[in-house]
């Protein structure tokens, strides 16, 4: 499975998603690499537990790691320009273009 690929099965997967901005780095993006660097960004309490469950079981059989932050520290850090994080939904986008 590719990193569009990922994406989108997480996207339909897990609902509590749409409250919080997911983005995936790293090498998976180039299509090497042993798994797919995941940063989600979003609201603490309920429905981040909610969405590490939904997470969980969506990528149960992928080799996720999955990096949360609050909006404020994703800021503070520029983690999404720093590591050139791509969103969910750009993935998507490629995937259905190819």
């Amino acid at each position: 499975m590719n990193a569009s690929k990922v994406a989108k099965h997480i996207l339909m997967s897990c609902p509590t998603l749409s409250e919080f901005h997911a983005y995936m780095f790293g090498s998976s993006l180039a299509g090497v690499g042993s798994d797919f660097d995941i940063l989600i960004i979003g609201p603490s309490g309920i429905a981040l537990s909610q969405l590490k469950s939904e997470i969980r079981d969506a990528g149960s059989m992928l080799p996720l790691d999955v990096i949360y932050m609050l909006p404020e520290e994703a800021e503070e850090t520029n983690f999404v320009a720093k590591q050139n994080c791509i969103s969910f939904e750009q993935l998507c986008k490629l995937n259905s273009a190819t």
